[in-house]
């Protein structure tokens, strides 16, 4: 999709923000962890490449979530490692080797596929997944990994790490945490060697499970400024969101009472009413649930009136105001604010899946 830098509507990153948030992760973990920055799914929405050369200084490491995430990092001069968290097609390997990019094993097939390829893997670095209750990827039995390992020393392959993901670090029942967690430890004591990095926390463990932190932090959600959890766990520290989401209004009218609005009907006018169109729909991420909702104007909530088209949806105003007036969809506008997991609640939700959402039709703005 390409990006409309001459429509109404971007998304501005404060890179400064995220360079922040990262900082009060490493005061509130100690030096013992390094930082890895996830910027997988565009840097949740807030550009991969610009994020990445932004926070290279702050981090040892980037996690990505497939071959060409990790190759877009390296056609722009990153120069880190960087982790694929899940695996790849075995035939692109060979990409992976000439990109110096680190794999992940996610099983023993999975490696064998691999290795019967005719070519030198001797450079390849990988980090082997353990399942042990995310259900996605990874060995579940101690036996696969050990086998693994022996596979890896045959063809010379670097055995740099060993991971896993937890279901329910976010939420405030910690039976499931706490199963995954001595489920990982058992499969790590009986290893036959361990590697360099033993990593398996994300964003909401490093927050609610310092304890379980080991060699790597996987910092997500919360590099971005968000609580991983939504509103259910309070975060030990503020952290500064980092994107805000604006357009403007394009045509303002004044429609009477008893006139609907917008696909099916859907709305209909209760008295004479003041009515912006703003050039953002779901095309953009804004989706059709949105219904409802509001947006911010002049410091003022203004509902979301009739369906949300694909490129443009329409407001309800307090008065009448000028084109060009700016509409904010996520962020403050004076004392007011919203946030994306205001906008998450509203559609039953997780505040990533608002982020990821909003399309690269929408242009990312930079503040340094």
């Amino acid at each position: 999709m390409k990006a409309s830098p001459h429509r109404h509507t971007t998304a501005e990153v404060d890179l400064v923000a995220i360079k922040n948030n990262i900082k009060k992760f490493k005061k509130y973990l100690g030096p013992k962890p390094q930082i890895w920055g996830v910027v997988k799914a565009n840097a949740y929405g807030h550009g991969a490449v610009a994020v990445s050369q932004a926070i290279e200084k702050e981090v040892e490491g980037f996690c990505v979530s497939n071959l060409d995430e990790a190759l877009e990092l390296r056609e722009n001069l990153v120069t880190k490692p960087v982790l694929i968290l899940s695996g790849i097609v075995p035939e692109t390997v060979n990409l992976a080797l000439q990109h110096d990019i680190t794999l992940t094993v996610p099983s023993l097939a999975w490696i064998k596929l691999v290795v019967a390829q005719d070519i030198d893997l001797t450079k390849l670095k990988v980090h082997v997944a353990v399942d042990s209750g995310m259900g996605r990827i990874g060995v579940r039995e101690v036996e696969e990994a050990n086998a693994i390992i022996d596979t890896l020393d045959r063809f010379g392959i670097t055995f740099e790490g060993i991971f896993t993901h937890f279901a329910t670090a976010d939420e405030a029942d910690e039976e499931k945490f706490k199963l995954q967690q001595e489920r990982f430890s058992a499969f790590l004591n009986s290893l036959r060697r361990k590697p360099r990095y033993v990593h398996s926390t994300n964003t909401a463990s490093a927050l609610w499970h310092t304890h379980q932190v080991q060699d790597i932090e996987r910092l997500g959600i919360s590099m971005y400024g968000l609580n991983p959890s939504g509103k259910t766990l309070p975060l030990p520290f503020e952290l500064e969101p980092a994107l805000s989401l604006k357009t403007e209004l394009t045509h303002v009218k004044q429609v009477q009472s008893g006139e609907t609005l917008g696909y099916g009907a859907t709305y209909e006018t209760s008295e004479s009413t003041w009515i912006g169109t703003v050039s953002l729909g779901y095309a953009d991420g804004w989706t059709r649930a949105m219904q409802g909702f509001h947006v911010l104007v002049d410091g003022k909530y203004c509902e979301i009136v009739g369906r949300v088209s694909m490129d443009q949806m329409m407001i309800k105003l307090d008065q009448a105001y000028p084109l060009g007036t700016v509409v904010t969809l996520i962020g403050r506008d004076g004392v007011a604010e919203i946030s994306a997991t205001d906008v998450a609640d509203w559609r039953g939700t997780i505040n990533y899946e608002v982020l990821c959402l909003i399309s690269d039709r929408v242009v990312r703005i930079y503040k340094q």
